[in-house]
């Protein structure tokens, strides 16, 4: 496939990728463009302006989780048809998986997607200093291919004056200049950016201005044209009907919670379990008092249940309906979000009472990819099964595992973490289900039996 594509990166975090990239997707979709959006790394917020911006869904591309070789398939299957991809970066430019060198890194992405770099570099603090850092990052990794600077935080004519100069020496395109705008400013919280879904209307209104902001200090004919730049990839686009096959029968109804409170899932999640031959259904458990009809299998994933702890207490046939389909055997996969929302109490407020264990938010950040083994036989895993996932959260659940645990981590520490018990898996890890397809089949196969 040969799409037109940008990989926005930068220096560190912080210096403005998600602003910029947010900005372009939305800028080049007001032309009329169908634009491809994408995230490097497991992030699930991002993707939610992405997605916003560009009515596309916002999709991951993480070389750890996933395995390199799954980038360039995952990132055809996103873009195919379309005529530009923008895929924004994590971290800095080069920082990836703890001790595995370029592993999950933007770098690593970006050369596995044979795709040019943009760097967004906050000038705020900086005038001819700006070349040698450009230099820096330019010369590296040559296999990495520096496109253009785009300077954020720029201060004044005069300041912009220095900038180019400094980089014209260096012989670095300037493709935009941002200055200071507050008023674009997305609000953050502890995991990051607040979610688009609990904040819609605003959400909307900073998308737009993030687009008039790109659209006034960048260049978009300039990045167009860079984009076109990018070689043809050949490689096959993953596909979730060639990943998983289907199940024989009636479809099973698979509810996946939604709304504010579960904000966190991967696009390809759902896309198998259709393929699987399972019939989605979303629901939210803020709202709605009841599973969906005919529920045979429950996935309740990642999210800020903590932020609506009084909220999801409140909402009591919610909570009996699912504390009831879990005593019933049915199927459960809950990540994270999912296994507060199962556990007896969240920060004092009662949840479902699924799990013999209580939550409460903490101080101390958990954040880190991890290499884990099915310890039990469970609905969405057999013992044994490896895969690798991602934690993230403030929160901590006493005890932090069950009489039969949910997961081994192997890398980079030795625990059990999780709960299985009857038909539900749930533990803090996130995993992303097309590194692994079995686990979709065998969860749909669950819901089946249970139907």
């Amino acid at each position: 496939m040969n799409v037109p594509r940008l990989v926005v990166a930068a220096p560190s975090s912080g210096s403005g990728k998600t602003t910029v990239a947010t900005g372009l997707m939305a800028a080049f979709a007001e032309r009329g463009l169908a634009v491809s959006p994408h995230k490097a790394g497991p992030d699930y917020i991002d993707p939610g302006y992405h997605a916003l911006a560009t009515g596309r869904p916002g999709r991951n591309l993480d070389a750890f989780m996933c395995g390199p070789e799954l980038v360039a398939p995952l990132f055809a299957h996103g873009a195919a048809g379309c005529d530009l991809a923008v895929v924004e970066g994590v971290m800095g430019l080069y920082d990836g998986a703890a001790g595995r060198g370029e592993l999950a890194s933007t770098a690593q992405v970006a050369k596995l997607l044979r795709a040019p770099v943009v760097l967004v570099v906050d000038a705020s603090s900086q005038s001819r200093s700006v070349a040698a850092l450009v230099h820096g990052f330019a010369s590296f990794d040559p296999q990495v291919r520096l496109g253009g600077v785009i300077l954020n935080k720029v201060g004044s004519d005069r300041h912009e004056a220095m900038l180019r100069e400094a980089l014209e020496e260096a012989g670095m395109p300037v493709l935009g200049v941002l200055r200071r705008a507050p008023q674009v400013a997305t609000p953050s919280r502890h995991l990051g950016l607040v979610p688009v879904a609990e904040r819609r209307a605003d959400a909307v209104a900073a998308v737009a201005a993030l687009a008039e902001q790109v659209r006034a200090g960048c260049d978009l004919d300039a990045l167009m044209a860079l984009a076109r730049t990018a070689p043809a990839l050949e490689c096959e686009p993953w596909s979730a009907r060639e990943a998983v096959s289907p199940l024989g029968g009636p479809r099973p109804v698979v509810a996946v919670a939604g709304g504010p409170a579960f904000t966190f899932s991967y696009a390809e999640h759902a896309e198998l379990l259709r393929a699987a031959g399972a019939e989605v259904v979303t629901f939210d458990p803020l709202h709605d008092e009841a599973l969906p009809e005919g529920t045979s299998g429950l996935v309740i994933g990642g999210g800020f249940p903590e932020v609506y702890a009084p909220e999801l207490s409140a909402n009591e046939p919610l909570r009996k309906a699912v504390a009831d389909f879990a005593a019933a055997g049915g199927p459960v996969a809950a990540e994270c979000a999912g296994l507060l929302y199962l556990a007896r109490s969240l920060d004092g407020k009662p949840m479902c009472g699924v799990l013999d264990a209580d939550a409460r938010m903490s101080e101390r950040l958990t954040l880190g990819y991890r290499e884990a083994v099915a310890v039990s036989d469970s609905s969405l895993a057999a013992a044994g099964t490896r895969l690798r996932g991602h934690e993230f959260h403030r929160t901590v659940v006493e005890p932090g595992a069950g009489a039969a645990p949910a997961w081994g981590f192997t890398h980079p520490e030795r625990r059990v973490e999780g709960f299985v018990r009857q038909g539900v898996h749930a533990s803090y890890l996130h995993t992303h289900w097309a590194a692994q397809p079995s686990v979709t089949r065998r969860f749909a196969e669950a819901a089946a039996a249970h139907r």
